[in-house]
């Protein structure tokens, strides 16, 4: 009877030993069977590390990347436009749909494993804007970015410079025409902000300054800041804080982030969201920086861009989009649906969560300033009807180099919600440079969308 009672003493234990190895192995199965599905090295669904199943196609359905053929987009000047969003075959760019959407190209389904000769992956951009900002940057070096900001879908994202991946140069160390070619400056890279910044001061001396829209201020071409001058390009005179805000007045600008202090500012910039990374569909972007400096003269060339401050172009997008709905944004996302080549089934993927800003008073002071700036200073008639509401940027690099040249901003209306950033490198000024490269693209929107 004993040896009854060990004998069915050992089934159970080798029963329950069995039963938790198929509840891991399930659940492994659940969590990376689509990791294995997507393995570059699974022959059945990549040659050479590239998919061979799926299409990545724009929102309207236009063919970018078709992976049974290998063949890209017909139009020349749409491939170098897209590289950064698609891909090239020899996977060098890390945020391209080639590489973060290997699953939904393979359409894979856990239940019924990869189906139907792939999936058409459809990203949220809009070929004609990306050819429209490809040609706005005009072979500079830069990026462009649009995106909805009452929906979250990205319509623009160009990095530059660019090639044709459907024919891909040999790029030798050291050539200048590709320096960055394979990094997607909207998402992964950071630069000095310059002038745009001045948004994150206002805001700040907004809510912690009581009175400040009430001040008057004196421009005289330089202040002195502990033994550190601080020099505007022009004597601006008397000023409200409105139009110190058009005139983009360091002297202004450098004295209020000393008054409001380095931890202040660096508390709002992180509620602006510039110094964390984030994801867009999963791709990271990278982190913004602000440095608290016990010196005051460091402190106001802070306030005003400058001094250790690094932006990213997609967060500082974000910003303007959550300024455009008075305190709140949808993030921006990349991936819209996904549909099966050989059903009419459709996943939905797209949709982001929400960003919260300062308060809806705050928010909605700096629209009414960044639509003073374009009023005032930059020319309504270079987007013809349109509410825009914008920023220009000089943000000085050092070196001998030129300044770059960033824009920034949102059409402030309900039927064209569009928040929008434009950044060329070392292009001068702001306001003529990258102010007519955004111009140029909420032109085309404004016709297409």
């Amino acid at each position: 009877m004993k040896q009854v009672k060990q004998r069915t003493l050992l089934i159970y234990i080798l029963l329950l030993l069995f039963l938790a190895g198929l509840v891991l192995y399930s659940v492994r199965y659940a969590v990376l069977s689509g990791r294995w599905a997507s393995f570059p090295g699974n022959a059945g669904a990549f040659d050479d590390g590239v998919p061979v199943l799926g299409q990545i196609v724009d929102r309207n359905g236009e063919i970018l990347f078709d992976a049974a053929t290998g063949s890209y987009s017909d139009d020349g000047t749409l491939r170098r436009a897209t590289l950064h969003a698609v891909g090239d075959t020899a996977r060098n760019i890390s945020t391209s749909a080639l590489q973060n959407f290997e699953k939904q190209l393979l359409n894979y389904n856990p239940v019924t494993g990869i189906n139907g000769g792939g999936g058409r992956v459809y990203l949220t951009l809009d070929s004609r804007l990306q050819t429209a900002a490809y040609e706005a940057l005009d072979g500079a070096k830069g990026t462009i970015g649009v995106y909805n900001y009452q929906t979250g879908e990205i319509l623009c994202m160009v990095s530059t410079p660019a090639f044709d991946p459907a024919d891909p140069p040999e790029i030798a160390d050291g050539d200048s025409r590709y320096d960055g070619v394979y990094l997607n400056r909207f998402l992964s890279s950071t630069f000095t902000p310059g002038s745009v910044f001045k948004v994150v001061t206002a805001a700040a001396a907004l809510e912690k300054l009581e009175g400040v829209t009430d001040r008057t201020f004196r421009c005289t071409g330089s202040v002195d800041i502990d033994g550190d001058t601080i020099t505007c390009p022009y004597v601006h005179g008397t000023m409200d804080f409105y139009e110190a805000m058009a005139n983009s007045c360091n002297c202004v600008f450098a004295q209020l982030a000393v008054e409001l202090g380095g931890e202040t500012m660096e508390q709002y910039a992180r509620a602006a969201g510039l110094l964390e990374g984030h994801t867009v569909s999963g791709i990271a972007t990278a982190a913004g920086a602000y440095a608290v400096s016990t010196a005051n003269s460091e402190v106001g060339w802070s306030g005003v861009g400058q001094y250790e401050d690094l932006v990213n172009p997609c967060t500082l997008m974000t910003m303007m989009g959550a300024i455009a709905g008075r305190g709140s944004a949808r993030e921006p996302y990349l991936l819209e649906k996904v549909t099966s080549l050989g059903t009419d089934l459709t996943h939905a993927t797209g949709s982001a969560g929400k960003m919260q800003l300062w308060t809806r008073d705050t928010c909605d002071t700096l629209a009414q300033m960044l639509r003073n700036n374009v009023t005032e200073t930059y020319g309504q008639s270079r987007f013809d009807d349109l509410p825009v509401c914008a920023k220009s940027g000089t943000a000085e690099v050092g070196q001998g180099k030129a300044p770059h040249s960033w824009f920034a901003g949102f059409v402030d209306s309900d039927t064209l919600p569009l928040a929008f950033v434009a950044l060329v490198e070392n292009g001068g000024g702001g306001s003529a440079v990258a102010g007519s490269a955004a111009a140029q693209v909420l032109r085309t929107a404004a016709e297409i969308l």
